[in-house]
């Protein structure tokens, strides 16, 4: 549990001298109307605030109280409505931890006689967007409260300027209040729930609980989310279709969904509707003292209620849907049975599985030998007998009936699926097939309880096997295999072409392409729609409607080109068309298996795709201001990117690689960054786009063996030996900050022969110390803050590193990115004194600090999926 004593800490020193205190946090004074009375009893009180009113997280404040575990609050507004040990809310700037990063929250916390305790966060602002010391929140003059970085960027707002608000309040059932002068409310925070509900908030159709990740990791988990549908509450997995693993419906069908929602009172969650029906969904602990509801990343919905401190009181999904029923129980591949985890068991003399962590089996198991889409055919089945998926509504409606034989050669001719999940009655020869790609946590069916309580299916299935894919030989015999496979077939191939006339030969190829292509084009569209968490499928002639018969051509690259579209709700969209076939087929695979199954605000989402006969198409959000590469290979000074927008472009893309390097459950690399992949939103968020080329990475080795792939420029020194690590997309990434900064390609054929490579004229000028010369001359900011311009290149020079192992971890380049970490002030390296003599200070020669626990481990990749 977050323990937010930091709140605590934040009011405690209000209590004696609270007008003085909030002069120093409040940049403008307030009116009287808006200010706390002098009254005893109304110490702690300061529940709003007028517009043009301004606040900053300022580090060195008495406001701030450092709680034993490392939480901190510097509050703005504080709002309470009884006596002593009775439910406060405050909003301010939070952190935990070390305080690298803040969110703007809302907390609650309990009254007492002498401070304010452990608060805890229930609403959140910026929770992808965390802000450093010196951030500002203010209440515009126009009406917008805003949120910005210390260096000005804007991490959140409101969005309501020109709507008439005169003032922010915080009320006693903790909504954050926008109000007009008729005291209307115009904008509230609990329209915008996070993770969490208070007593007496409603949850409506079309609102989500997502959760973060952790609670250290504030980044949205949109993998799982709790929300009230037309008909339903429902806790899912955001595949598609989506892995429901509770459900509480069948809702009233008169209700009318605009005036529908479920609401957190005390001693229950009730669905409303009209205002005269009510049905109670969860029956709650009711009691006299604060409580709040808080959906967690493990997919539990907690109640949490003050007692002397936070403790949980119920866990209000485990009574319907069991200790075995959460996606991540016992983590990928772990059997959950009675409540305690454990791995799939061995088959003879192989054991397949081991635990991740000895101590900790909920954190599930790995393969001892990873699947290998390569050499598909020393792979073979663990029968799990009596193990069913978690989810108890978990499956589609539509499977097929098929026998057990059949449903394993499905999973073993689709090289994504993991394992194939077979429910059936007495007859095991008859019964229904899933096939899935990612694995969550299995359940052991007790022997005395094999009857299930599916009903999907027509019929109800009285038990369950699970085939489990598994690979039986080990990568090094595998690639010999495979080699020696590839060099038999080119013997062949060859020795039948020397005895075939040209004209028969040339009829053949047509012949065999023909029915290849047609064949393998069936077995892909099949294929993908057994995949789940795929995004929305559309037929060629709906995506040839939305783009006017692709009349309006965005882009063309390698693989095809992009066209501007506009969806049905008027949501417009680029629609990618891919031409060809081989490797347009590995791509667009890639594309659709790697994008539609990861989300991240730093990412472009993938909205749908088409997959019929030969056309292969992507559809994408559309990013108005196009790929990075127009905005920063300028020939005229009409796209000028500021030294603000370059900054928050070159974090926006750590942040990317960061969520696809370390916080995706299965890592995935790249391969291909470079600035026609960086995309721009209209405020100029950068997106990484094209996934083409990507690869899964495994996290049991260290290196792989795997052909080249990229573009040239942007590819890091070991690809000649074709021993790669996530440490490739590091290089690539530092060759962009330098076309960033400097505003020009890694080649440029235009120039003298000395300066067409970039890299060749960084070190150059590096050793010169004269690295402001190759400075975008077509910025003026960037010439005028030196410094700042030189420590971005320096960070480039730290992800160029020859040898890959003294590259940094994207974790580590955001650090230094935010601040956090700085350059070691030993360094011999003035950029803006005269030449030296002294080699010390050669860029090369230059360290970065860094945490020295922190491991830099190199990864795997796998074949493709």
């Amino acid at each position: 549990m977050v323990s937010i004593c930091s709140l605590c800490s934040f009011v405690l020193s209000f209590s004696f001298a609270f007008v003085p205190q909030f002069s120093i946090f409040i940049d403008a004074q307030a009116p009287s109307y808006f200010q706390p009375k002098n009254e005893k009893a109304q110490d702690y009180d300061y529940p709003s605030a007028p517009i043009s009113t301004r606040w900053t997280n300022d580090g060195t404040t008495n406001r701030s109280i450092l709680h034993g575990d490392g939480y901190i609050v510097r509050s703005i507004l504080l709002q309470r409505k009884g006596p002593y040990y009775e439910p406060a809310y405050a909003c301010g700037f939070y952190c935990n931890g070390n305080c690298e990063n803040y969110l703007f929250a809302v907390v609650i916390v309990t009254y007492t006689i002498d401070d304010l305790l452990d608060p805890q966060v229930v609403w959140s602002a910026n929770r992808n967007n965390p802000v450093n010391i010196g951030a500002t929140l203010e209440l515009t003059s126009e009406g917008d409260l805003v949120l910005k970085d210390v260096d000005g960027t804007v991490a959140w707002s409101t969005n309501t300027s020109g709507k008439s608000i005169v003032g922010l309040k915080l009320t006693v059932l903790g909504n954050l209040v926008l109000f007009d002068k008729n005291n209307v409310t115009v904008w509230q925070s609990f329209d915008q729930p996070t993770d969490s509900l208070v007593l007496g908030q409603k949850l409506t159709p079309g609102q989500r609980l997502i959760p973060s990740v952790s609670w250290t990791n504030w980044t949205i988990d949109e993998m799982i989310t709790l929300s009230l549908n037309s008909d339903n509450l429902a806790a899912q997995l955001g595949t598609s279709p989506p892995l429901i693993y509770y459900l509480n419906g069948n809702f009233p069908v008169d209700a009318s969904i605009a005036l529908a929602y479920v609401q957190f009172v005390n001693g229950s969650l009730t669905f409303f509707s009209n205002s005269s029906q009510k049905l109670t969904l969860i029956v709650l602990p009711q009691s006299s003292n604060a409580q709040y509801m808080k959906f967690g990343s493990d997919g539990h919905l907690r109640v949490y209620q003050w007692a002397y401190g936070w403790k949980e009181v119920a866990d209000l999904l485990t009574d319907h849907v069991g200790e075995c029923g959460y996606p991540m129980e016992c983590g990928q591949y772990g059997i959950c049975f009675n409540g305690l985890c454990g791995c799939p068991a061995s088959s003879g003399q192989v054991n397949y599985f081991k635990q991740v962590n000895d101590l900790q089996p909920d954190l599930g198991c790995s393969e001892t030998i990873p699947l290998s889409c390569e050499a598909s055919q020393y792979q073979s089945f663990l029968e799990l007998k009596h193990v069913k998926y978690f989810a108890k509504f978990a499956f589609p409606t539509d499977l097929q009936t098929m026998d057990s034989l059949s449903c394993k050669k499905a999973c073993a001719k689709n090289c994504s699926c993991k394992a194939a999940i077979f429910l059936h009655g007495s007859n095991p020869n008859s019964g229904k097939c899933y096939l899935t790609t990612q694995m969550f946590s299995l359940t052991k069916i007790n022997d005395s309880k094999i009857s299930s309580d599916y009903t999907t299916f027509g019929t109800i299935p009285s038990d369950y096997t699970t085939f489990l894919k598994v690979q039986n030989v080990a990568n090094d015999v595998l690639k010999t295999s495979v080699g020696n496979q590839r060099s038999n077939h080119l013997r062949i191939i060859l020795g039948s072409s020397l005895g075939a006339l040209f004209a028969t030969m040339i009829l053949i190829v047509v012949i065999v392409l023909i029915v290849w292509k047609r064949d393998d084009n069936e077995t892909e569209e099949n294929y993908l729609d057994q995949v789940p968490g795929m995004p929305t499928r559309y037929k060629y002639d709906d995506l040839k409607a939305i783009t006017e018969d692709f009349s309006k051509k965005l882009g063309e690259g390698g693989f095809g080109s992009v066209f501007e579209g506009t969806l049905i709700d008027g949501t417009k969209v680029a629609v990618k068309r891919l031409d060809g076939f081989g490797q347009v087929k590995k791509s667009f695979l890639a594309e659709v298996e790697t994008v539609g199954n990861i989300h991240h605000v730093n990412l472009v989402r993938l909205m749908g795709f088409c997959a019929e006969k030969s056309h292969r198409l992507l559809i994408y959000e559309y990013m108005p201001n196009g790929s990075l590469d127009r905005w920063i290979f300028h020939k005229s000074n009409e796209c000028v990117l500021d030294w603000q927008q370059r900054k928050k472009i070159i974090l926006d893309m750590a942040k990317a690689l960061h969520y696809l390097h370390e916080d995706c459950r299965q890592k995935i690399v790249h391969l291909d960054i470079k600035p026609q992949n960086i995309l721009l939103d209209g405020n100029f968020t950068a997106k990484v786009a094209d996934f083409g080329l990507s690869k899964l990475i495994d996290r049991d080795q260290s290196k792989v063996v795997t052909t080249m792939r990229g573009t040239p420029g942007y590819l890091a020194p070991e690809w000649l030996s074709a021993a790669i690590t996530e440490k490739v997309d590091v290089y690539s990434f530092g060759v962009v900050i330098l076309e960033i900064v400097c505003g020009r390609k890694i080649f440029d054929r235009s120039l003298d022969e000395d300066d067409m490579n970039l890299l060749s004229l960084f070190e150059r000028k590096a050793e010169e110390e004269r690295l402001l010369d190759i400075v975008d001359n077509y910025s003026e900011d960037m010439q005028l803050i030196g410094p700042q311009v030189v420590n971005m290149m320096r960070i480039a020079a730290w992800c160029l590193q020859g040898d890959y192992t003294k590259r940094p971890s994207m974790s580590m380049v955001i650090k230094v990115l935010e601040g956090a970490m700085e350059v070691q002030d030993d360094l011999d390296f003035n950029f803006f004194a005269q030449p030296s003599t002294n080699r010390a200070a050669k860029l090369g020669q230059m360290d970065i600090e860094f945490n020295s626990n922190t491991a830099l481990l190199p990864s795997v990749l796998t074949g493709p999926r």
